[in-house]
């Protein structure tokens, strides 16, 4: 499992030059830039500190980028978790979310160990954009109570979407106009000030917090601003360890693992697609499990790859781990310097920032596409996903959304598979224009797709009762797999066969169903002599096999 395991930054420095380690530099300190109002900001989104924002994206962004599997990926906190985060902290604490992201981190190198990052591929499409938006959505009704000002009465802590939009709306009345001028500010720069050319070098949240601290401070306007801001070095600590809380958090680090696994892998072939690279998964899942575990037990909270801090090193020159490792070191100096001036920073910048954030991530264009162009099933499973993840929770949405999903793949897939008798010459494949002609007292079945559980009831179908049937030939050119249940099957109607005295033959087995039957017993029962690789081969043998019945001498 260990021979798998191999850092990108390792390869990156054979032929490392002084002008790559220039671009790593300049694009590290960019992204740094970057991240630190990001990180501030979804940190407290997550129910945590501002510099619990940055532990995570220095432990874990230097962790990830230097055991990673991709060359470019920057890791920290995301917006994905922020609702998870903050759930978790509510009902079982700091203590809790520190157990549950420690054992996440393990969860992940597990998978990553046992080669499971090919695993990803299949969570569908629709479950992704659905929880995506739907998480997009639950940011964004987080961040309405700052945003308006709204002071909520003692003993008001909502935790839930709908919770939060009935404290929302009831408490309307303590608006603050203020409030609502700096986020609004806030807002125009975030979405201006990136197409204004020469100056949109510079991160528009940066921007927006300068300008919002500004506002604040000099007109000394009654905005609330962050709080409990601490600074120094990220101090180790062990976590409070009990069975008790490690039964509680167990589904609530599977849903660290599992969401930390897609978006850093997702993340990482966005990132392939950028550099013409291609990312190891496994060693992914492991760095991404080491970061997670770096940062819990250094006071930070869930990491993984950042979509929008990666593309925005690669647009920058990164090329290299060396540029996340940097963007990590510059994040750390800040930390030690400057995180004090941190609590100058008003709400409702923060609240813009996210306004922002969530946009970015929703997927409206795919979402709506989707909605437009697929078919019905993939539709229901995406419009569920997205309110299960808003009204409940992801666990919920993604395991509903899951199980919904391969039902009606599978519902799909038995549609597809059919078998139909050749009653008349007409009826016979388009592809068999050389056959021999059928025997009296032979019937031909012709199979197409794949044989599981989900369809032997058309196995059943096969008459085996005809007083003029005498041998049933099965054409299985069509069916690239089966599984246990069909194979199971295919036995009872050898037996019905058997005791009707009708004899069964099989031709064009492919190599996946052919191999099921001789591990399961099915060929050598049926004979193996029976199973012919063309259907001229099974219809000569069906000759013999009626004219022997017909003529014992």
């Amino acid at each position: 499992m260990l021979k798998d395991f191999q850092p990108m930054l390792f390869r990156s420095l054979r032929g490392y030059t002084k002008k790559q380690l220039a671009s790593d530099v300049i694009s590290g300190i960019i992204v740094a830039i970057i991240a630190l109002p990001l990180s501030i900001a979804l940190a407290i989104a997550s129910g945590v500190g501002a510099q619990e924002g940055l532990y995570t994206a220095i432990v874990a962004g230097f962790l990830i980028s230097f055991f990673g599997g991709s060359t470019v990926q920057i890791s920290g906190p995301t917006a994905a978790f922020a609702t998870i985060v903050a759930g978790i902290v509510a009902s079982k604490g700091l203590s809790g979310l520190m157990l549950a992201t420690i054992m996440a981190g393990i969860l992940l190198v597990l998978m990553g160990l046992f080669r499971l990052g090919s695993l990803i591929k299949y969570i569908p499409y629709t479950i992704t954009t659905g929880f995506t938006a739907g998480i997009a959505v639950t940011i964004l009704v987080g961040q309405l109570k700052d945003f308006f000002g709204l002071t909520y009465r003692e003993g008001v802590s909502p935790i839930e979407t709908v919770e939060k939009l009935e404290a929302f709306f009831g408490h309307l009345p303590t608006v603050n106009g203020y409030a609502i001028l700096v986020g609004a500010i806030s807002l125009l720069i975030l979405v201006v000030w990136p197409k204004i050319k020469y100056v949109n070098k510079v991160p528009a949240s940066m921007i927006a917090v300068i300008v919002g601290i500004l506002c604040v401070s000099v007109f000394h306007l009654p905005v609330n601003t962050i709080s409990g801001v601490s600074g120094g070095f990220p101090a180790f600590r062990l976590p409070e360890f009990s069975f008790k809380l490690a039964k509680e958090v167990l589904p609530d680090a599977f849903t660290i693992a599992m969401l930390a696994a897609i978006e850093s892998l997702l993340s990482a072939v966005v990132a392939d697609g950028m550099t013409n690279t291609r990312h190891n998964s496994n060693t992914e899942l492991v760095a991404q499990g080491i970061g997670n575990l770096g940062s819990a037990l250094f006071g930070g909270i869930p990491a993984t790859g950042a979509i929008a801090r990666t593309a925005a090193n690669v647009k920058n020159g990164g090329r290299t781990p060396i540029a996340g490792m940097v963007h990590a070191v510059v994040l750390l100096l800040v930390l030690l310097l400057l995180m004090p001036y941190a609590s100058l920073i008003p709400m409702p910048v923060i609240a813009a920032i996210l306004f922002v954030v969530a946009y970015n991530m929703c997927q409206w264009r795919p979402f709506v596409r989707l909605i437009k162009t697929a078919p019905a099933s993939d539709i229901f499973v995406l419009v569920l996903t997205f309110v299960l993840t808003v009204v409940f929770d992801l666990v919920v949405a993604i395991v509903v959304g899951l199980v919904l999903a391969c039902i009606f793949f599978m519902k799909r897939m038995g549609d597809e598979t059919t078998v139909r008798s050749w009653m008349k010459p007409e009826e016979k494949p388009q592809d068999a224009t050389r056959l021999l002609p059928v025997p009296k007292g032979v019937s031909v079945y012709d199979i197409t797709g794949p044989l599981f559980f989900g369809v032997t009831d058309r196995i059943a179908t096969i008459g085996t009762s005809l007083d003029l049937t005498r041998c049933i030939i099965l054409r299985m050119k069509g069916v690239p797999a089966i599984d246990a249940t069909a194979i199971n099957a295919l036995l009872d109607l050898y037996e019905r066969c058997s005791d009707a005295g009708i004899a069964l033959i099989l031709s064009h087995v492919n190599e996946q169903p052919l191999a099921a039957m001789k591990r399961s017993g099915f060929a050598q029962k049926i004979g193996e002599d029976r199973i012919c690789s063309h259907i001229d081969d099974a219809l000569s043998l069906a000759c013999i096999l009626v004219s022997e019945e017909t003529d014992p001498s």
